[in-house]
């Protein structure tokens, strides 16, 4: 098929940027769900459906998954990348960086430590801006998550997903698009790592509609109790390096063990956006056990980031 009869059949997305979750109408999360498994099930399908089609993906932090699978999913669709490394905006205004790019290529993806330069990048550009990673949102990793969840239990609605640790980027992303779906959402963080309120206002009121119960506390055993998956991540992200010997102290209490993974449900699947500190936010053994599905989730960001890219180009 060629990819102007694929580029018919896609649903396109109504925003013109993804720069947070709720960007996505809730129908659209579960259409680029059913997208992505079309896609890995059948990659060759949708080979050249990036044809012609040039993407900037732009990297202000490290990174292994997101960099990696996002030039995959490009390249996989027939598509060129260019990447670039280092501030975004250091030596010239954003509004010039976005004008510039988009003068070039056809949209940006882009890794951020501020989520204010994802949003200045897509109100200067007149292209799709992706994010990739902000300090506020994750929403690539979040659509990777439902749709590992997808694989492991079908219907989403009704499961109860547990996130232990401190409430940051991959929380907010995933607590929003979780209750979106329908899934109850239980959160454990020490007082003082809390996700920020604005976000969970955002998801109660998306939990009021789709009937979903979220629940935000500090006490670790509760939030695992019955729960379906439990997620964790680093303690202390790129940024926070400084904070690092404060934060283990902080969330001793809160590690992903044997002993708490035991309070989940008998076939919970054990869940992190990777990297891990492995004896501090969760033990080897269950990094390592045969309910987890960190790697899954690593190979789904390919999937889904395709699923993405053809609805917003």
């Amino acid at each position: 098929m060629t990819s102007a009869l694929i580029a018919d059949q896609i649903t396109r997305v109504a925003a013109p940027d993804l720069t947070r979750d709720l960007d996505l109408l809730d129908d659209e999360v579960s259409k680029l769900l059913d997208f992505a498994r079309d896609i890995k099930q059948t990659p060759r399908r949708y080979g050249q459906a990036l044809t012609g089609k040039s993407i900037a993906v732009l990297f202000e932090k490290p990174s292994l998954r997101t960099r990696l699978t996002f030039e995959l999913a490009i390249q996989q669709l027939g598509g060129s990348v260019v990447t670039g490394e280092g501030p975004i905006g250091g030596r010239e205004p954003l509004k010039d960086v976005a004008r510039n790019l988009d003068r070039w290529v056809n949209a940006i993806v882009a890794r951020t430590f501020s989520q204010d330069t994802i949003e200045e990048l897509a109100r200067w550009s007149a292209v799709p801006v992706i994010n990739a990673l902000s300090d506020r949102y994750h929403p690539c990793q979040a659509l990777a998550d439902a749709f590992t969840l997808t694989e492991r239990f079908g219907e989403l609605r009704g499961l109860k997903l547990a996130f232990v640790g401190d409430g940051n980027n991959v929380a907010h992303s995933l607590m929003l698009t979780a209750v979106r779906l329908g899934m109850n959402f239980s959160l454990a963080a020490p007082p003082g790592y809390q996700p920020h309120p604005d976000v969970v206002a955002c998801a109660r009121s998306a939990a009021a509609v789709s009937g979903a119960t979220l629940e935000i506390g500090s006490h670790p055993e509760s939030a695992v109790a019955g729960a379906n998956a439990v997620y964790t991540d680093v303690w202390a992200s790129m940024g926070q390096e400084n904070e690092a010997e404060q934060r283990r102290r902080d969330f001793g209490a809160f590690q992903v063990n044997e002993k708490l993974f035991a309070r989940a449900r008998r076939d919970a699947i054990f869940l992190h956006c990777l990297p891990a500190k492995r004896g501090e936010e969760v033990t080897d053994g269950v990094m390592e056990g045969d309910r987890s599905a960190v790697f899954d989730q690593a190979e789904n960001r390919l999937h889904v980031q395709k699923a993405l890219l053809l609805m917003m180009l």
